[in-house]
């Protein structure tokens, strides 16, 4: 069963939804560009046989708030009142891409909070060259703005977020998607030295571990969790 909510963060709305009810740590999950809470739906069920998940549409995505400002610092905020808001202290996060970038920030930010942190094909802070930028034909479950605006902060990060990875505490995990993956696989292996004490792994299903791979994902996930 899930339960779909949402509450106010850091001036705007988060839409959430959260599988099974076993105490513990909390288990919280972030999506990547464009993506959502429901992109969690495959692997999350069975998460949730061994934890509390919440599954969060970060903000300009989903059901969450589009309020025309966007960062990825910003969003870090909005996940660090989310946690205030629920009164969740201490939480395992799993960042996928985008939101692998979001999880870092807030481990490095605020190392209390994050006991144990699993990176899913997140790029490295450093700059690249951008691929094109085209906005799909359709409706969108997302706000162009927000892309617009998160774009430039993946292709040109803040030189102090590479520096920042090393005051992470938590137990880290990095998982790599191999080669079939758009994000350089030497860049994920990089991360995972930055963070101290962090292991690598690589499952090799390209960008979208948890989707195209699940069973490997979640046994992965939960060999590491605690």
């Amino acid at each position: 069963m899930t339960d779909h909510a949402s509450v106010q963060a850091n001036g705007v709305r988060i839409a959430y939804r959260t599988y099974g009810t076993n105490g513990g740590v909390p288990l919280v999950l972030l999506h990547g560009l464009g993506e959502g809470m429901a992109d969690w739906a495959g692997v999350a069920p069975v998460l949730a046989a061994h934890r509390h998940v919440y599954a969060l549409d970060l903000r300009g995505h989903g059901a969450s708030g589009r309020p025309g400002t966007y960062g990825l610092e910003l969003m870090r905020d909005d996940v660090l009142a989310f946690l205030d808001a629920l009164s969740l202290g201490t939480v395992d996060l799993i960042g996928h891409s985008m939101g692998g970038v979001v999880a870092y920030l807030l481990a490095a930010e605020r190392p209390g909070r994050v006991r144990t942190l699993i990176l899913e094909d997140v790029p490295l802070p450093v700059p690249r060259v951008p691929p094109p930028l085209v906005r799909p034909e359709g409706p969108l479950t997302f706000d162009w703005a927000m892309v617009e605006a998160i774009r430039p902060e993946v292709d040109r990060p803040d030189p102090a977020w590479l520096e920042r990875l090393g005051l992470i505490t938590a137990r880290t995990l990095v998982i790599g998607g191999g080669p079939d993956s758009h994000i350089p696989q030497e860049r994920v292996a990089e991360m995972a030295r930055r963070i101290p004490g962090a292991t690598l792994v690589t499952i090799p299903a390209g960008h979208l571990v948890h989707e195209d791979a699940p069973e490997a994902f979640v046994r992965e996930v939960l060999a590491f969790l605690p």
